[in-house]
Parts: C-alpha cells; structure tokens; sequence
C-alpha cells in the first residue's frame, strides 16, 4: 500500500497540495466552529455570573434549585428577600442590559455598513439626542417613569424622522448619504441644545440632578414592564436586520453594484434606518444615553470573525450583549454607590478606539 502511495505522488504531485489544502480547510473550520461555540457561550456565561454580583449575592447553586423549584413546582421555601430580588430586580436588570447592548451593538453595526463608515454609530442620526430631549422634557414637567420612557421613544423617533425627511427634501442622488449625515448632526445637535435650556430652566435642587442622572445612563429603576416595553421594538428592529443583513455586504461593493445586482438602495436604506432607530430608541427610553457600545463592539466583533455581515451580525448582538452586562456588573458592584453605566462606557470604549485607531494603520478597521 506505501508503495502505491509513493507511485501515485510521483505520478501526480498535486496529490501532496490538495491534502494540505484540505487539511488547512478542515483546520479553519474547527476554528471557526470553536469560535461559534465560544459567542455562543458568552452571554450564557455573563447571564449566569450576574447573578452573583452585587450588593445582594445569589450563589449559583441557588440560582439553579430555585429555578429547578419554579419548573417542577416543588415547594422549596426561600427568604421573601431572596425572591424579590431575585424576580423583581436582578432579573429585569440582567435581560434589560442583554437587550440593550445587543440592540446598539446591532444598530452600530449596520449603519457603519450602510454609510460604508467604520466611525459611524447608533446616534449618528439624532435618535440619543431625540430620546435624551424627549426624557429632559418629561422630567421637567413630572412625569412618572414609564411616561418619562414613553415620551423619551417618541421623541427618538422623530428626531431621525426630521433627519430623513430633511435630508430628503435638500440632498440630490450624488450627496445624499453624505447629506442625511450631516442633517442627522445638526438634528442631535439642536436637541443637545434644547436639553441644555432645560436644564437651565429646570429647579437645580430637584429636576436638574434627575435630568443629569438619567443622561448618564443606567438600568437601576428598570422594571419588568421595561422589558416587556423593549421586546416589541426589538423584534420589530431585530429581525428585519437580520433577514436582510447579506444587503449589507452587497452594498458595501458601492451603490451602482449593488443596484446592478437588483439591490433596492433606498427601500434598503430606509429599512435599515427605521429597524435600527426603533431599537436605539427604545435601549435609550430604558437605559439613558450610554454611549462607545455601537461604535466599539462591532470592531470588536469584526476583528474576531471578519466583515462578513452575514456572520457579523449575530455574533455582535453576543457579544454587545455579553459586553453591556458585564459592565453593569462592574457599575454596580465596584463601589458602594452604583457607577453610571454611560461614564463606564465611555471610560473603556475611548482608550479601546484609539487602540484601534492606531491599529488601523495595519488595515484592521
């Protein structure tokens, strides 16, 4: 048998490259399936390990035998304290802060693929400011929580509705991108402005601390019905982008390519556009402006996996979520008063983008 083997190489050498080609093929897909296993893993992991952090510390081993008790119905008594915690703080915490990353992260990401711009990020077009504005206003006039939620989603969507239309109505087919950017900087930067003056107006010994607080982003008061406010727009975000996520590869090649392979750049845009502001509106109604998350993580993600949309997507959303919760974790564990989950944000994602910055020089972003 060695004595054919050693014939037939002889006779064709390409026998020899073939069987490295194909072992290195077989290499990169145990990588890749390794990698996959590992995304997957990840916001398993942090789901897990969030509930052992914090003031109020939940074994792991608790956890299990009172979910095990829960789904079996066994009556298994736990202190009052335990439960509520358990059920009405951590949880809604812990699932807020998975939606919430995933939702900028997956925003980030595909505007940096629809204006072919690795700088872009989720409140690119106005919609943080709208949102922020919207939630200024409420506060001032004494909302309740849910009302301040409610009215700070709105006015994310107008906000990035007064960016299309505008751009719309003065761009031409040669600017219009370019146009639609710049609009949506003026519309975030009229809104910063109009929360100012709130601020300003505002009593300073009650509103101006609650609209300060709340700019700086975090999920202390999220509730159940929070996340249950954020299941629709999420889906309704969500899914769409990901059904339509190998567009964004396409239009990547450019505009007349990508309407040479029977890509609808405008209806795309605007799905894109209204999928990713339902979602950056609604993580800012519930969580503030935290800021870096869709700027960063989808670099994150595409020096990990590549610019495969396709592939890029879902492992952002594993990842934004699995970043966002850890650094809750970090925000509410590392002193005795919580962190403000918006400067922690800022505190890593800054230094991260210019080490990125300066790796860029080696083509990484």
């Amino acid at each position: 048998m060695k004595t054919i083997n050693k014939v037939n190489i002889k006779q064709d050498p390409t026998i020899l490259l073939s069987d490295s080609v194909t072992d290195t093929h077989t290499k990169i897909k145990q990588k890749k399936n390794y990698l996959l296993i590992g995304l997957v893993l990840l916001p398993i992991l942090a789901f897990i390990i969030s509930f052992s952090v914090g003031r109020y510390s939940i074994p792991i081993s608790t956890l299990f035998d009172i979910f095990y008790s829960k789904l079996f119905g066994l009556s298994i008594h736990y202190p009052d304290t335990l439960l509520t915690v358990l059920f009405k703080v951590r949880i809604p915490r812990i699932l807020a802060a998975m939606m919430v990353g995933a939702a900028l992260s997956v925003s980030g990401a595909t505007y940096q693929g629809l204006f072919k711009n690795p700088m872009v990020s989720s409140d690119i077009l106005g919609a943080s400011a709208g949102a922020g504005f919207g939630a200024a206003i409420a506060i001032l006039f004494s909302f309740n929580l849910i009302e301040v939620q409610i009215c700070s989603f709105v006015f994310g969507l107008i906000a990035v509705f007064l960016t299309y239309f505008i751009s719309s109505a003065i761009s031409s087919e040669d600017n219009g991108v370019l146009t639609l950017v710049l609009t949506g900087m003026v519309i975030a930067a009229l809104c910063s402005a109009f929360i100012s003056l709130i601020k300003y107006v505002g009593d300073p010994y009650n509103k101006l601390p609650e609209i300060t607080f709340w700019l700086m982003g975090g999920l202390s008061s999220v509730t159940t019905k929070n996340v249950l406010f954020m299941i629709i727009p999420m889906v309704f975000g969500l899914v769409p982008i990901i059904l339509l996520r190998w567009n964004l590869n396409v239009l990547s090649l450019g505009e007349e390519e990508a309407r040479s392979l029977g890509v609808n750049t405008s209806r795309l845009r605007i799905i894109m556009i209204l999928c990713s502001t339902l979602m950056t509106a609604a993580s800012v109604s519930i969580g503030g402006m935290i800021g870096w998350v869709g700027l960063i993580i989808p670099h994150l993600t595409r020096m990990i996996v590549g610019p495969n949309y396709k592939i890029l997507l879902p492992a952002t959303i594993l990842i934004g979520s699995s970043y966002l919760l850890l650094v809750d974790d970090v925000a509410r564990s590392l002193f005795s008063m919580e962190i403000p989950l918006g400067i922690l944000t800022s505190l890593i994602g800054a230094p991260f983008f210019i080490y990125l910055l300066l790796k860029g020089r080696r083509g990484w972003i």
